[in-house]
């Protein structure tokens, strides 16, 4: 029995000394707070999982402790956080249910593309064009993946075409014509030859519609005449002709192509990716060919850009076109022989012509490219 009392002596002792030490705690605690809270200028704002944590430590205090040392907001705020904290742990936003599938990112690009390449078809449209090809969908599920990818409804996209969808829709029927120099050396020195051709945008194919010294107004017209020409003129399969604003493209040159069933369209001032296609096709010619050879006379440019046409339509593959030949001479080549010498395989490099079109130097083929 006397020991039994001794061990209650020894451990109120030890509470005692922990509940006075954890009073000096809450203490200090409490000055270090107010001294802090002093030095705030405003009402210090707390984040919603701080109030959460205040509020349940508050409940657990009680409301007298609690006024005691809330400094942060007062004792009923804080227990109000607490009862909204337990309130939003029934609100059943932690236990949504699944609900409708999203459509497929596919299904969805597939939808926009059919409403921007079909401006005047509606949902409905849409929805049937999409179940031929196997996909179920709902008129709402169309309007709902246009209206988030910023597409209006079809009465508002048939009133406007934008210029990259004139070009996708006429493609087959358009025609682009553009000059290009080339510096050409002859008895009287280095000569500037003007090269007007035509490239049909769907296919890529290029014809060289003209190439002088002197591209006057009576040159224009009969190069409109030439092209318009019917049954044989290069743009006998096209109804428009896009073209800058050079001042060699004249009225005359204009009204002619336009009475061959061409409508000739002026492009705006500044704007060469408006006629890329030809523009590329001017890179090509100069990189590919101009660039590597020495032009004697105005014969050897024209064999060269002959040689380098029927290279670019029969031998040179276009990453454009799905990096395939144009116009291919054999669709079966894998019995085809290697061929003994290839003038053209050295990154295109034709043979050097005389003034009277007589070889001077054909480059010769290396076995080891």
């Amino acid at each position: 029995m006397g020991e039994h009392m001794e061990w209650a002596r020894i451990l109120a002792y030890i509470g005692g000394t922990v509940d006075q030490e954890l009073l000096l705690r809450n203490e200090y605690l409490a000055a270090e707070n107010q001294i802090l809270r002093a030095q705030l200028k405003g009402r210090p704002e707390a984040l919603d999982a701080e109030r959460a944590k205040l509020g349940e430590i508050g409940r657990r205090l009680g409301r007298k402790a609690l006024g005691d040392v809330a400094t942060a907001a007062l004792s009923d705020t804080i227990l109000g956080w607490y009862r909204r904290l337990v309130a939003r742990k029934f609100d059943g936003s932690k236990h949504r249910s699944p609900g409708r599938p999203r459509v497929d990112r596919a299904i969805e690009e597939l939808i926009v593309r059919m409403a921007e390449e079909n401006r005047s078809w509606g949902y409905d449209r849409i929805v049937g064009a999409l179940a031929n090809l196997g996909f179920e969908v709902s008129d709402q599920t169309v309007g709902n993946v246009l209206r988030r990818h910023g597409v209006p409804p079809a009465p508002e996209r048939k009133r406007t075409t934008t210029w990259p969808a004139f070009i996708r829709t006429h493609l087959a029927l358009l025609a682009g014509t553009d000059f290009f120099t080339a510096e050409v050396l002859t008895l009287r020195g280095l000569a500037t030859y003007y090269v007007l051709f035509v490239i049909h945008l769907e296919s890529r194919r290029v014809d060289i519609a003209g190439i002088t010294i002197h591209p006057d107004e009576l040159w224009m017209k009969q190069i409109a005449r030439n092209v318009t020409m019917e049954g044989c003129g290069v743009l006998r399969d096209c109804s428009y002709l896009l073209h800058d604003r050079d001042t060699k493209y004249t009225q005359s040159f204009r009204a002619i192509i336009a009475s061959g069933g061409v409508e000739p369209l002026a492009l705006p001032a500044r704007s060469p990716n408006l006629n890329a296609f030809a523009e590329r096709w001017v890179r090509s010619v100069k990189e590919e060919c101009l660039s590597k050879v020495i032009l004697l006379g105005e014969r050897s440019l024209r064999r060269a850009l002959n040689e380098f046409v029927e290279h670019y339509h029969a031998e040179r593959n276009h990453q454009g076109k799905g990096n395939v030949l144009l116009f291919p001479r054999d669709t079966d080549i894998r019995h085809e022989p290697r061929p003994r010498s290839m003038p053209r395989a050295i990154g295109w490099a034709p043979a050097l012509l005389s003034s009277r079109g007589s070889v001077i130097a054909r480059p010769r083929f290396n076995p080891k490219l």
